[in-house]
């Protein structure tokens, strides 16, 4: 039989151009990064720099892993085929002329801008509604629903750079559909995968169920990331987030996750969602403190850490999982696991050693670009080839 060309099989589903694609931006988008705190890089942009290195990566690049997340769990939950093809290209390309828009978004009228930027998460919600009512699988609603969240904090960050004083709460909200997509979608994943692991390697200490303790503890983190949204310096909102550090640590704590230490595909999970727990505490303690440097690290293990590092988690397991590869990490996962662990560390470090805070910085940037170029190096190949059937 006549194999198909690399443009098919990279459209055949939706986590082959979305992995990649949200790998390389992440890539470009920090080298222009650094390249902007060194002045050696100037963009035609209407983002001030740092707003500009906020929306590339919580919207730009987290819209591509959800992209290609959903198109590809969405089939599974509904047991209706997956959109490929020329669909799927298109949809991909959408997202590349948001990209391509973001960086010289001063050369255009502002309205062409949202348009551009905005339309691929909202063909996106588009294609998973009707996926889901024609399957009916209304359980995974609210996963639209955060999508939803994350294109109107970014309709919001769009009308700051237009003067109107709404940038801050549209990045928290960006932020806020991150992690909560991170604490659901995260909870589901992490214990599942970790029981797998356990149970082949013969433990008997198992993840506790999915139960009432998860409920609450989703439930309290929502409803303070409202209050965070709408009163981020307020000290009561400060407490609140440290409970939910306490009670997301606790959380993480019943999956069992030290006794999978020895597969890194298993222990980066459990090291991604504790990124939940340390970033609320942190986010919590700095505001008491009212130590700006330290929360924009804080905030940082939100967005790095929690978002960064649980979709690396996933885009590896995923692409490993979906190519037909044994779901083992071998030293190319294992390199880019410690890359990105590290670039979140050394952007936190940043803000506790001011003298090398500058060279933390570019330190974390490296490790970041080491971290997903290595995915896009070692994970390309698998996600433009067919899937392996032996």
């Amino acid at each position: 039989m006549r194999r198909p060309e690399r443009g098919a099989v990279l459209f055949s589903y939706g986590f082959r151009p979305f992995f990649l694609g949200a790998a390389l931006w992440a890539v470009l988008a920090m080298i222009l990064w650094l390249g902007m705190l060194s002045g050696r890089v100037v963009l035609p942009v209407v983002f001030d720099p740092v707003s500009w290195h906020a929306q590339a990566f919580v919207f730009g690049y987290l819209t591509a892993v959800i992209a290609g997340f959903l198109l590809t769990a969405v089939p599974s939950w509904t047991g209706r085929a997956p959109l490929a093809g020329r669909p799927l290209a298109g949809l991909f390309v959408l997202w590349l002329i948001g990209r391509g828009a973001s960086l010289i978004s001063a050369l255009m009228p502002p309205l062409v801008f949202v348009v551009l930027d905005n339309a691929m998460p909202v063909v996106l919600a588009a294609v998973i509604l009707r996926e889901i009512i024609a399957g009916r699988n209304w359980k995974n609603l609210v996963v639209l629903l955060l999508l939803i969240l994350l294109v109107v904090g970014n309709l919001l960050f769009h009308a700051g750079a237009g003067g109107v004083p709404s940038a801050g709460a549209g990045l928290r909200l960006e932020v806020m559909a991150g992690v909560l997509m991170i604490a659901l979608i995260g909870g589901r994943v992490v214990p599942a995968f970790t029981r797998n692991w356990l149970q082949k390697a013969g433990q008997s200490a198992l993840p506790a169920p999915m139960g009432r303790y998860d409920l609450i503890s989703l439930v309290v983190l929502f409803s303070v990331l409202v209050f965070w949204l709408a009163q981020p310096e307020a000290t009561a909102v400060q407490v609140l987030l440290l409970l939910v550090g306490v009670l997301h640590f606790i959380r993480l704590w019943r999956w069992n996750g030290w006794l999978a230490w020895r597969e890194p595909l298993v222990a980066i999970l459990h090291i991604g969602y504790l990124c939940i727990p340390l970033g609320a505490a942190l986010i919590g303690v700095s505001g008491l403190l009212e130590n700006g440097s330290s929360l924009a690290a804080a905030q940082h293990v939100w967005m790095a850490g929690a978002i960064g590092i649980m979709t690396l988690a996933i885009m590896t397991r995923a692409t490993l999982g979906h190519t037909g590869h044994a779901l083992t990490a071998g030293p190319g996962t294992v390199a880019i696991c410690v890359a990105v662990v590290g670039a979140v560390v050394a952007r936190l470090l940043a803000a506790v050693f001011g003298a090398v805070s500058a060279e933390l910085l570019m330190a974390s940037g490296l490790l970041w670009i080491a971290a997903f170029g290595g995915f896009a190096l070692f994970y390309g190949p698998l996600l433009l080839r067919e899937r392996k059937t032996s």
